[in-house]
């Protein structure tokens, strides 16, 4: 079984060129490629401004801290991401808006190519099996859990892996334990 584990604080940081936030990269599948499968990030909005489109992607942006923003366009989209944990999936293809709703705020956001995988994030409270064929990607909001072999994971720490690398079950280790977790199956 083949995890990569990371923490928020070790991850790689990249500044937009906007001056608008910083991107913390997770993983991209196949690693390094431009033409990306899938691809996980926290991202810090620390200022109004556009949301890169991206066409071909499909798209999935979790509220992780802060106020949140409000994403628009015109016909489209009209989102309050405000709610933390709560995911909101939506197509890349859509030029976006995004106002801060208070101060910056860091979000978890999983992008895939459609045709060739999509993803369900979900937020889970709950002893749960993650399927084998499916590649992942996994970030504790608050809690410790236990995955497969003993492996724990605390607040602001994840692990993510490619299809057919993991599998197991995944158990909170405390009542109010909250973690994020990206399926990511063929499209």
């Amino acid at each position: 079984m083949n995890l990569t584990r990371f923490d928020f604080d070790s991850l790689p940081v990249t500044p937009w060129r906007n001056g608008g936030g910083e991107t913390r990269e997770i993983a991209c599948w196949p690693s390094g490629a431009q033409d990306f499968d899938w691809r996980a990030s926290i991202a810090t909005i620390a200022q109004d401004g556009p949301f890169s489109a991206f066409s071909g992607i499909d798209r999935s942006i979790t509220l992780l801290e802060g106020d949140g923003v409000h994403l628009f366009s015109a016909g489209q989209i009209d989102h309050h991401l405000s709610q933390v944990g709560e995911p909101f999936a939506f197509s890349g293809d859509v030029a976006l808006h995004a106002t801060l709703l208070g101060g910056s705020s860091q979000d978890f956001n999983i992008m895939t190519r459609r045709g060739r995988r999509a993803a369900n994030v979900q937020r889970i409270t709950a002893a749960t099996t993650l399927p084998e064929p499916h590649a992942g990607v996994l970030y504790v909001l608050q809690g410790r859990w236990r995955l497969a072999d003993g492996i724990t994971l605390g607040a602001r720490q994840g692990a993510w892996w490619s299809a057919g690398e993991f599998s197991g079950r995944l158990t909170p280790l405390a009542e109010d334990s909250v973690i994020l977790w990206a399926d990511i199956t063929p499209g």
